[in-house]
């Protein structure tokens, strides 16, 4: 090797350490700033993860593992609902009731992110201007950027990381488009499903699996004229759970009324998830759901590794479009052209 070739890889083995140097700084400021409960290192440490540089990432996965052993001591709690329901006031309610009682709380707001210009409204900290502002509180609202149901792919590692923090309550707002429940369920340790008064036939339009997944059903705006709609929409909810099958883990979900708005109801609210937590740590179910949640984050992440990978490849990238152009023609079935995609992309030959 020529001393000009020997003088350039020492160049380049020495940017090497010295970036992994800069990087493993990075990751030790980071990691001891949030298990320090710095909110402003927590913020970056999510930015991180949001971000779709592949340095980011990489950086933000070296931040997770570390604060992985910090991780686990809270409730993780989803609460979803259609828009309009009061999620946010709600959200508001009850972190004023638990900061005041000395509980650090941190809210993960996923907001809709446009379709069209990939934009987002990210505005809960304007609809939680109380808590936002209150020592205990971390509000962290992040563009959905388009993820199936409205969860952010960050949202798994964000609670670990807020977790690390200090924060003993856990809460994640979805956007109430559909599946996005059914994601935060496989994350979160207590579902609450928010309502709003006049069930009659509305109870028809509710899709079963959503009412299984809720530990707890309120009605909220449950004030002024619409406290006995809210009452009769309860019991209506009420007798819909009591024929759904028993649940293996023994809970018999709750259903009330509350009223964000006039802070009443959030007590009670608590005192159900309080007991949930005490009932599924005794009869180990506490537990079985945490590994459950690890499972479906690892399966999660694959997929979304996968999608990835695929999309990124060369030959698919030279090739779907004319693959979908004949799909739409007609002229190839949706089977054969993603079976000549998946060929491509596995290397095998094709007809």
């Amino acid at each position: 090797m020529s001393k000009l070739n020997v003088h350039t890889a020492r160049e380049k083995a020495i940017k090497k350490f010295l970036h992994s140097q800069q990087e493993s700084q990075s990751v030790y400021e980071l990691v001891n700033g949030i298990v320090n409960g710095d909110k402003s290192a927590l913020a970056k440490a999510i930015t991180l993860l949001e971000s779709k540089n592949k340095d980011h990432t990489t950086l933000a996965s070296s931040v997770v593992h570390e604060c992985l052993k910090h991780s686990g001591n809270s409730i993780r709690i989803g609460i979803t609902g259609v828009p309009g329901v009061g999620k946010s006031t709600f959200i508001e309610a009850l972190g004023t009731l638990l900061t005041k009682q000395g509980i650090k709380v941190a809210v993960l707001a996923v907001d809709p992110s446009s379709s069209v210009n990939k934009g987002s409204i990210l505005g809960d900290k304007t609809r939680m201007e109380s808590l936002s502002t209150n020592k205990l509180a971390f509000i962290r609202p992040s563009p959905s950027s388009g993820t199936l149901g409205g969860v952010a792919n960050a949202t798994r590692e964000s609670i670990l990381l807020c977790e690390a923090a200090g924060f003993e309550v856990i809460i994640v707002e979805t956007v109430g488009v559909g599946q996005s429940e059914y994601l935060v369920k496989e994350m979160v340790d207590f579902f609450l499903l928010l309502m709003l008064s006049g069930a009659g036939d509305e109870i028809q339009g509710i899709k079963r699996g959503i009412m299984e997944m809720a530990d707890a059903l309120f009605v909220n705006k449950a004030d002024g004229e619409n406290k006995l709609m809210a009452q009769k929409a309860t019991q209506a909810y009420s007798n819909a759970l009591h024929l759904f099958p028993a649940r293996e883990d023994s809970w018999i979900p709750k259903t009330g009324t509350c009223s964000a708005l006039n802070h009443q109801g959030i007590t009670k609210i608590w005192d159900i998830i309080s007991k949930f937590k005490t009932e599924q740590i005794a009869n180990k179910a506490f537990e079985k759901r945490r590994q459950s949640q690890s499972k479906s984050w690892l399966m999660s992440q694959l997929e979304n590794e996968l999608s990835a990978h695929f999309y990124s490849h060369p030959l698919i990238q030279e090739n779907l479009n004319t693959v979908i152009a004949d799909v739409v023609k007609g002229t190839k079935t949706p089977y054969a052209g993603s079976k000549e995609l998946m060929d491509l992309f596995l290397g095998n030959k094709t007809q």
